[in-house]
């Protein structure tokens, strides 16, 4: 894994990618997210995750050393809480009762992690090191979006996924602009867990995930063109 690391990190990414979603979509399709399996699944692959990167010493490439030192800079990232919390607009409405709402939103938390690694870790920065800076933001925050087209594989409806994936590619822009430009991706973990994890105590109404979308696209463009604006953070210094 190392050796295909060091020759061919782009590579690397794409199949650490393509892995997670032949590997995750059929145990979503089958099980769901309040099973067992699909938390073990992602256990897995969080654990495959940290343990590549540990053993290399590449948390500070890919910004899990510490958290963003001038917050105020960012906004306090206050755009990207307020849209993480979209899923919730709607009411409360837990979508599973007791172990299983555990097990799903654990398994939420993992998804943060290792998609967060895997697109704006792995990916990212494979990317950065060939392309400009906007070629490497574009195509990360697009592939994140259509990445989720797998979910038709796990049975998901084809509108439902349609609108899924334009929801996630305006969320690609924002958290990889984050992660460009505070040098961290810890708030982009926790912000993807914020919006995983409230998706299962929404009450889901169609009207109000409308306004979400809407609101997500106003308010995360503006977001983005503010922090385009910013100097980018790099081992923890402005250039």
């Amino acid at each position: 894994m190392r050796r295909l690391y060091e020759k061919k990190e782009l590579l690397f990414a794409l199949l650490w990618i393509l892995a997670y979603c032949l590997v995750m979509a059929p145990v979503k399709g089958r099980f769901g997210y309040a099973s067992p399996w699909m938390l073990l699944a992602l256990l897995v692959f969080a654990a495959g995750i940290a343990a590549f990167v540990r053993s290399n010493h590449l948390e500070k490439k890919y910004g899990l050393a510490r958290w963003p030192r001038d917050t105020k800079r960012f906004l306090c990232f206050l755009p990207m809480w307020i849209l993480a919390t979209g899923n919730l607009w709607d009411g409360f409405a837990p979508s599973y009762q007791g172990a299983a709402q555990l097990i799903a939103v654990l398994s939420m938390i993992l998804v943060g992690f290792v998609e967060e690694m895997l697109f704006r870790g792995f990916l990212f920065r494979a990317l950065i090191t060939k392309e400009k800076a906007v070629t490497a933001i574009v195509i990360t925050s697009l592939t994140f979006g259509m990445g989720h087209i797998v979910n038709l594989l796990a049975g998901q409806a084809s509108l439902e996924t349609a609108v899924q994936m334009v929801f996630a590619v305006v969320w690609g822009f924002i958290l990889t602009m984050v992660l460009y430009k505070s040098g961290s991706l810890l708030p982009c973990i926790l912000a993807h867990a914020m919006i995983d994890v409230f998706s299962l105590f929404g009450a889901d109404v169609p009207l109000v995930d409308a306004i979400c979308i809407g609101a997500t696209i106003v308010v995360g463009s503006l977001y983005c063109l503010y922090l385009s604006r910013l100097k980018t953070e790099k081992n923890g210094e402005q250039t």
